[in-house]
C-alpha cells in the first residue's frame, strides 16, 4: 500500500495519490495532470478512480483531464448538479475497491452540499486514513459560505448547521489513530485559521480542533460564521469550471505558451485589451516595465492573488515572466481557471528595451528613508495593504489599512492627487498594489521595501501593541 500526499504550497492544496495491486487512485488532482499518470507508470499501476470530494472553489481540479488519459471513473459525491462529463455519483457509505484496499464515501455536507470524504482500509480491513477535503483541516473545518453562491437557497447559517451533523455524525465516531488528510493548510481562502500542519491523527484533532469541542448546534454556527469575509471573486466560476466542464490543459497550454516579438506583444495588446501580467520579483518590476501592466510575482501566492485581482477568468492575458518560467506562469495560471493566455514577451524586458520600447518604474524606498521623510513631514501618509485582520493585529500608529483583497473599495478611499507610501507584511503585495493602481492612473504611490517587518525591526515607528488574531481571513 502506498499513501503520497502531492502539497502544492502556491495553493496551499494537497492531492493524495493511493495505490495497491497495481490499482491507483487520485484524489483532488491539479489541473496538470501528467505527474499522476507518469507516477502510476513508473510504478506499473493503472489509475482506476479520479475521487474528488466537492466541487472546488480555489482552483480547477483536473479529474476530467485525468479521466480521459487513463480511463478512470471520477467520482463525486451526492449531487443532483448536471455534470458536463461522465462521473459516478456515490451513495453515502458506497465503497470502492483500490487493489487490497477498500475506501469508503462518507457524505459529508456543510462546505457544500456534496462534501464528502473518503475513508481509507487497509489491506488488513483496519480504518487507516480519511482524506477530509474541505470537510475537516488541522485545526479548522472549511467554510460555510461558498456553496450559496451556486445555489440560491442555500445560506451559510443552513450549511453550518448541516456541518455540525456531518462532523459529530460521521467523523468524530471513528477512531483516534485514523490519520486525516485534508484537501488545504494555511494560506488557504477556504478555511479562516487552519495550522501549517498538512496531517494529524484524528484523536490529536478531537482534542485540539476547536470545531470538534463539545458545544451546541447554535454555537457552532456563530463560531463558524464569525470573521468571514467575502471569497474571492473567481470562486464561483472556478466551481461551474470544475460542475461543466472546461479545455484540455494540453489546449490551454498550446494557446498560451506562444513567443511573442516585442512588435507582435505591442500589437496584441493593443487589439485585444489582454492585460499585461507582469510576474517578475516585485523589485525586479519597480525598476523598469511595460506601462500598464499589472505585477503578480510568480515567486508568492501567484494563482491566489491572480484570483482576487482578476475579476472574470476569461480575461485575456499577455505574460512577462523570466526567461525560461514562461510555461510555469501559464500553468500556474491555468490551475485557476486562466485559461486565455494569449502569449509572452520572448525575450523579456531586455527585448522590450533593446527594440525601443517605453518603460515605466515604481518609486520603491528603504524603512529608514521612510523614517527621514516622516520626521521632515509627519503628515506622510502611510498605507497598510494587508488583511484588515493582519493590520488590527499590528500596524504603525496612524497608518491607514487599505486592503489588497479589497482592491476597488480601498481604491475609493485614496486621494488621487496625494502621495502615499505603501505597505504589506513583506513587500509582495503591495507591489501588486501599486502597480494595479498605477495602470489606473494613481501615480503618487511609493513603495516600501520588506513591507510591516523592516518596518518594525527599523525600529523608527511607533506600532500598536500586538493581540492575537482570531482569523487569518
Amino acid at each position: 500500500m502506498k499513501i503520497e500526499q502531492i502539497y502544492t504550497g502556491c495553493l496551499a492544496q494537497g492531492a493524495y495519490y493511493i495505490e495497491s495491486e497495481g490499482e491507483a487512485a487520485v484524489i483532488d488532482p491539479l489541473r496538470e495532470v501528467q505527474p499522476y499518470i507518469e507516477k502510476a507508470e513508473r510504478r506499473n499501476a493503472k489509475i482506476k478512480y479520479v475521487f474528488e470530494t466537492h466541487f472546488h472553489a480555489d482552483f480547477v481540479s483536473g479529474h476530467q483531464d485525468l479521466a480521459a488519459k487513463t480511463g478512470a471513473q471520477i467520482v463525486y459525491g451526492p449531487t443532483g448538479m448536471k455534470l458536463g462529463f461522465d462521473a459516478i455519483i456515490a451513495e453515502d457509505n458506497q465503497e470502492f475497491q483500490v487493489g487490497k484496499l477498500r475506501i469508503k464515501l462518507l457524505h459529508t455536507p456543510g462546505h457544500t452540499m456534496e462534501s464528502s470524504c473518503y475513508l481509507l482500509f487497509n489491506e488488513d480491513g483496519k480504518p487507516e486514513a480519511i482524506f477530509t477535503g474541505d470537510t475537516l483541516f488541522i485545526g479548522d473545518v472549511g467554510r460555510p459560505d461558498l456553496a450559496q453562491k451556486v445555489i440560491a437557497d442555500l445560506t451559510q447559517e443552513k450549511l453550518a448547521g448541516h456541518l455540525y451533523d456531518s462532523l459529530r455524525n460521521k467523523i468524530l465516531p471513528l477512531a483516534d489513530d485514523i490519520i486525516v488528510y485534508p484537501a488545504h493548510g494555511a494560506g488557504s481562502a477556504c478555511g479562516k485559521n487552519m495550522s501549517k500542519e498538512t496531517s494529524d491523527t484524528l484523536g490529536n484533532q478531537k482534542k485540539t480542533n476547536y470545531a470538534l469541542q463539545e458545544m451546541s448546534k447554535e454555537q457552532f454556527t456563530t463560531e463558524l460564521i464569525t470573521g468571514l469575509t467575502p471569497p474571492p471573486a473567481y470562486f464561483p466560476q472556478n466551481v461551474m469550471m470544475n460542475i461543466e466542464g472546461y479545455d484540455s490543459i494540453d489546449t490551454v497550454m498550446e494557446r498560451g505558451a506562444k513567443p511573442l516579438t516585442p512588435e507582435e506583444f505591442e500589437v496584441a495588446a493593443n487589439e485585444t485589451g489582454a492585460l499585461i501580467l507582469d510576474t517578475r520579483a516585485p523589485q525586479v518590476f519597480a525598476k523598469e516595465f511595460i506601462p500598464n501592466s499589472v505585477n503578480i510575482g510568480i515567486d508568492g501566492s501567484f494563482a491566489v492573488w491572480v484570483g482576487t485581482m482578476i475579476p472574470d477568468v476569461k480575461q485575456e492575458i499577455l505574460v512577462v515572466a523570466d526567461e525560461g518560467r514562461e510555461e510555469e506562469v501559464i500553468t500556474r495560471l491555468a490551475r485557476v481557471g486562466y485559461d486565455f493566455s494569449l502569449g509572452f514577451l520572448k525575450g523579456g524586458m531586455d527585448a522590450w528595451k533593446a527594440a525601443g520600447k517605453e518603460t515605466d518604474a515604481i518609486k520603491s524606498i528603504t524603512a529608514e528613508e521612510l523614517a527621514e521623510i516622516r520626521k521632515e513631514n509627519p503628515e506622510a501618509a502611510i498605507l497598510d495593504v494587508r488583511k484588515k485582520s493582519e493590520f488590527d493585529s499590528e500596524h504603525v500608529k496612524d497608518a491607514e489599512n487599505a486592503p489588497l483583497d479589497y482592491i476597488n473599495d480601498s481604491m475609493a478611499q485614496i486621494d488621487k492627487d496625494k502621495e502615499y507610501f505603501v505597505h504589506c507584511a513583506g513587500g509582495y503585495r503591495s507591489m501588486v498594489f501599486t502597480s494595479v493602481l498605477r495602470a489606473r492612473g494613481f501615480d503618487k504611490l511609493v513603495d516600501v521595501k520588506g513591507g510591516f517587518k523592516s518596518i518594525k525591526d527599523s525600529g523608527e515607528f511607533e506600532v500598536t501593541d500586538y493581540v492575537c488574531p482570531t482569523t487569518l481571513l
